[in-house]
């Protein structure tokens, strides 16, 4: 395929992406998001079990299918009125990610029936299952910038974002990386109203990882402080199995960018 050729299959990718009920669309290259922060750190990060129940899986390490060169990210919107998007109930996927795979399987469709040629995988949302990272990916497609919080935000909906992806066998041209940075001079409300201090003191530096992009930007997140929130939550609607499970968000709620203050 011509560098033209491919340059309108990405084209047309966002705009039925869109079509489908995605609020974003981006377009990221294997290479920029198997370099990310995640990917690289993950090797080095202490094996901690998430998931629901008995279900529980050690955090994982991305595993990439052997055809993939592009992935392409969708994001939906996920409003504060709107919570009961990624409840969990027992083991059935939350709503919000049903809509996801929804979006993602009708992409999916379209381009196996006009563009047969194109090899596509639908991944699992979670790495420790054969996922991807999605922030970074996201990252590299332009839909947004990793702020302090350590959240995938955006100029339109901040980190109030779901995240989901399509692997393709085909080097498209890239959407990203964007030149937004709203956490610059930002009075960090995310950070001095986390329930657990997950970003009280610095774990990771540039000196000990070879790396300037840290998670929390500074080293200074902790998903072992953070999980310790996710699993009270979990404690508390019985451990997943019978009442509604709802997660921590404070971090995304306490952001204002996308929200009219």
């Amino acid at each position: 395929m011509e560098p033209r050729e491919k340059l309108s299959l990405g084209s047309i990718i966002i705009k039925k992406g869109r079509e489908f009920g995605a609020d974003l669309v981006g377009i990221a290259s294997r290479d920029e998001t198997e370099n990310s922060p995640s990917s690289r750190l993950a090797p080095e990060l202490p094996r901690i079990k998430v998931g629901l129940g008995d279900g529980k899986k050690d955090a994982g390490i991305e595993t990439w299918p052997g055809m993939a060169k592009s992935i392409v990210v969708i994001g939906l919107s996920h409003p504060q009125e709107k919570p009961e998007m990624d409840w969990w109930s027992g083991k059935g996927s939350p709503p919000g990610n049903r809509e996801m795979i929804k979006i993602v399987n009708a992409l999916k469709a379209f381009l196996g029936e006009n563009f047969p040629e194109v090899e596509t995988f639908h991944p699992p949302y979670h790495v420790e299952n054969g996922g991807i990272f999605l922030k970074d990916a996201a990252l590299a497609a332009g839909i947004g910038t990793i702020g302090i919080n350590n959240l995938l935000v955006t100029p339109q909906f901040g980190p109030r974002i779901r995240l989901r992806s399509l692997i393709l066998d085909i080097q498209l041209p890239s959407t990203g990386p964007m030149n937004f940075d709203p956490c610059s001079g930002c009075k960090a409300y995310c950070l001095e109203n986390c329930p657990r201090n997950a970003f009280s003191e610095i774990i990771y530096s540039p000196e000990e990882t070879g790396l300037e992009r840290l998670p929390g930007r500074k080293g200074n997140y902790s998903r072992l402080k953070c999980n310790e929130e996710m699993e009270r939550a979990l404690e508390e609607s019985g451990n997943g199995q019978k009442t509604i499970c709802k997660f921590c968000r404070r971090c995304e709620f306490d952001c204002p960018v996308g929200q009219d203050l």
